[in-house]
C-alpha cells in the first residue's frame, strides 16, 4: 500500500466520523511507519474532522503508528482505544484532548 493509498483511506473513513461531541480544536499529527511510511495530520475543528497529508507545527499531539495497524482501525478490526491500550500506537502530546477523540469520535459503520 502506498502512502497516498493510506491518506486517501484514512481520509475516506475519519472525515464521516461523529465527532459532534467534540466542541475544541484538536490537531493530532500522525506519523506512519512500515509500508506507505509518511506524516498526515487529523484535525477536529467546528465537530467535523478533517484529514490531510501534512506535517502539523502547532499540534496537540503526536500518534506514531504502524500502516498495517492504521489500515486495521479504518476497517474496524481494532479501535482507536484498543490500539492505544495494547501498545500498538504510541501518543505525545495533550492527554486530555487525545482522550477526547478516544472517548467522543466513532468511526462510521458503513466503512
Amino acid at each position: 500500500m502506498t502512502y497516498k493509498e493510506i491518506v486517501d483511506r484514512v481520509r475516506e473513513v475519519f472525515e464521516y466520523a461523529d465527532a459532534r461531541n467534540i466542541f475544541e480544536h484538536i490537531a493530532i499529527q500522525v506519523n506512519i511507519t512500515g509500508e506507505g511510511a509518511g506524516i498526515m495530520y487529523i484535525e477536529i475543528a467546528q465537530r467535523q474532522v478533517s484529514v490531510e497529508p501534512y506535517d502539523y507545527y502547532d499540534r496537540d499531539g503526536l500518534i506514531t503508528i504502524d500502516s498495517r495497524v492504521l489500515m486495521d482501525i479504518c476497517d474496524k478490526k481494532y479501535t482507536l482505544r484498543h490500539a492505544y491500550k495494547q501498545g500498538l500506537l504510541t501518543y505525545q502530546g495533550n492527554e486530555r484532548k487525545f482522550m477526547a477523540c478516544l472517548n467522543n469520535i466513532t468511526l462510521p459503520s458503513n466503512f
